[in-house]
């Protein structure tokens, strides 16, 4: 009998298609502490959870039997999954089941904020009869921005013009096609904060989009603009939010989502009356809690029963010969991928993976994955996995070429990427040194032996005298100490780049700084 668990609130409605299956025990145990989690885990093969049970690596030490773990939702910072990955436990989200019900609310609360609606209805129960005060705006004629058009955001898209809304959008991977297709126009951050009466965020919360609104992007808002964020905490600067809302600048704001949650009693953003809050409530619908326990639930059985599977959020088991071959180039090619997509600027139209070496003598199709997963994960976050990937690249309009060349003239094995976009090429590869591990060797052409981890500061500049130690000066005044330095040329005087790996982050002014210094010609803050 095959034994799961269930130790979250989930809704039974949606585990359906477990709890009617002969072959299948499940059992709901919820508000485990650890001990007892530990102690009970090694009778299952699988585990359902959704935010509250912590899977940690000490209660998969005491799982042997787990084949899957379930998270009923998108997030999956309370599993570990490097130690689930090693310990051979697939892991399964279910990015899909909310889409509807966060674009439904993303629209509920920008209707609420335009019509003053909450604020109406606290005057009413106050024994009030004040229409002057809640005089609100239209939507129709008005220009939506919505930065992040993936799944939630493309519904948003939807909605806004069945009200007559014009739509700029920016999303790292929106094709032209695409944008046709929605019928949005294809803009930069910076147009949209310019153009748009109102503005929602539709990314994750990852180094690009921190504070991805902040002092200088509301400085270049319209006066009167109204913002929206019903993604992740964090994108919009509050502190700045409340400058903008003080000045006038910004006339209006409804947040689902905070940089700190629960949302402390004295914030200031509770002190304005044309704020509207909510406590998070995006997925909060009975069909989204029920539709992310059928999606997790199926996923969770076609694992059990040894079916294809679409959701995982690790690397989906391969048969042990050929994963332990691959296995060592599988962060090799992440690391690529995640490098590649921040040395890039613009929407990826191609995507070319090159195998030399031995490595062109195995199974790569899990290493392309992996490279895949690194390069588009890196702007969409959780909603790509090592499984959807190669969808996810072509939904995005984005062509994957794979080859192999045999033996290389330098190296035992190298893994060659080249992300094309409409105005750049960038090429990056790597390779294993016995001894040392996973190596970046090459950049844009030039030679150079880094290690893909940490932070760096990767610059592409003339070749002339002083160039390094102005760029220390900089880090040094800044605190950031230079842990290692590489840099790679082709002649005396000609182009050059370099990859400092740096102990503490960047600040976007320190890049800036740098890229002011004569002759540099790109400056990049890369995190690995």
């Amino acid at each position: 009998m095959i034994r799961v668990l269930v130790s979250d609130p989930i809704s039974e409605q949606g585990l359906g298609k477990l709890l009617e299956a002969d072959d299948i025990q499940v059992d709901i145990k919820t508000g485990l502490p650890e001990e007892e989690l530990c102690s009970i885990i090694g009778e299952y093969d699988a585990l359902l959870v959704r935010s509250q049970t912590r899977v940690t690596s000490k209660v998969l030490d005491h799982a042997g039997r787990l084949r899957v773990i379930g998270r009923a939702g998108v997030g999956v910072d309370n599993i570990d999954v490097p130690a689930a990955t090693q310990r051979g436990v697939v892991v399964i989200n279910a990015p899909d089941g909310n889409t509807i019900s966060t674009a439904e609310h993303t629209f509920a609360m920008m209707m609420a904020m335009a019509r003053k609606i909450p604020q109406a209805y606290a005057s009413i129960h106050r024994g009030e009869w004040d229409r002057k005060t809640f005089v609100g705006v239209e939507l129709n004629n008005k220009v939506l921005g919505i930065i992040g058009l993936g799944r939630i955001g493309a519904e948003v898209a939807k909605r806004a013009q069945a009200f007559g809304m014009k739509v700029l959008a920016y999303d790292p991977f929106l094709s032209p096609q695409r944008a046709d297709s929605l019928n949005v126009k294809q803009c930069t951050v910076d147009e949209i904060v310019v153009a748009a009466d109102f503005i929602t965020v539709h990314t994750p919360l990852i180094k690009e989009t921190k504070h991805l609104l902040a002092e200088r992007e509301f400085g270049m808002m319209k006066d009167g603009v109204r913002i929206l964020n019903c993604a992740r905490g964090g994108i919009i600067k509050e502190e700045a939010l409340v400058e903008a809302l003080q000045s006038g600048k910004v006339a209006g704001a409804a947040l689902d989502v905070f940089e700190e949650e629960p949302l402390a009693k004295d914030h200031p953003l509770k002190d304005f009356p044309n704020v509207v809050l909510t406590p998070h409530l995006g997925a909060s619908t009975e069909e989204a809690q029920i539709n992310v326990a059928i999606d997790v639930a199926e996923e969770v059985l076609k694992v059990l029963r040894d079916e294809p599977f679409k959701n995982a959020v690790n690397l989906p088991s391969l048969p042990a010969d050929k994963l332990k071959q691959v296995e060592p180039y599988l962060a090799l090619g992440e690391k690529l991928g995640k490098l590649a997509a921040q040395l890039v600027d613009n929407p990826v139209t191609k995507i070319e993976i090159t195998y030399s070496g031995d490595i062109s003598n195995l199974e790569v199709a899990p290493v392309s994955r992996t490279i895949l997963k690194g390069i588009l994960s890196y702007h969409h976050g959780a909603e790509v996995n090592f499984v959807n990937a190669p969808l996810v690249a072509e939904q995005s309009g984005i062509q994957v070429v794979e080859s192999k060349t045999g033996k290389h003239s330098v190296f035992t094995n190298l893994i060659g990427l080249e992300v094309t976009t409409p105005h750049q090429t960038r090429r990056v590869a790597g390779t294993l040194n016995n001894g040392f591990g996973p190596r970046i060797v090459r950049l844009d052409g030039f030679a150079i032996d880094a290690s893909p981890e940490g932070r760096m500061i990767v610059t592409s500049h003339v070749d002339q005298p002083g160039m390094i130690g102005r760029i220390g000066m900089i880090l040094g005044d800044a605190g950031i100490n230079i842990a290692t330095m590489q840099v790679g040329r082709k002649e005396v005087g000609g182009k050059a780049v370099m990859v400092l790996g740096i102990d503490n982050p960047a600040t976007p002014e320190v890049v800036r700084e740098i890229a002011e210094i004569p002759s540099i010609l790109e400056v990049f803050h890369v995190e690995l």
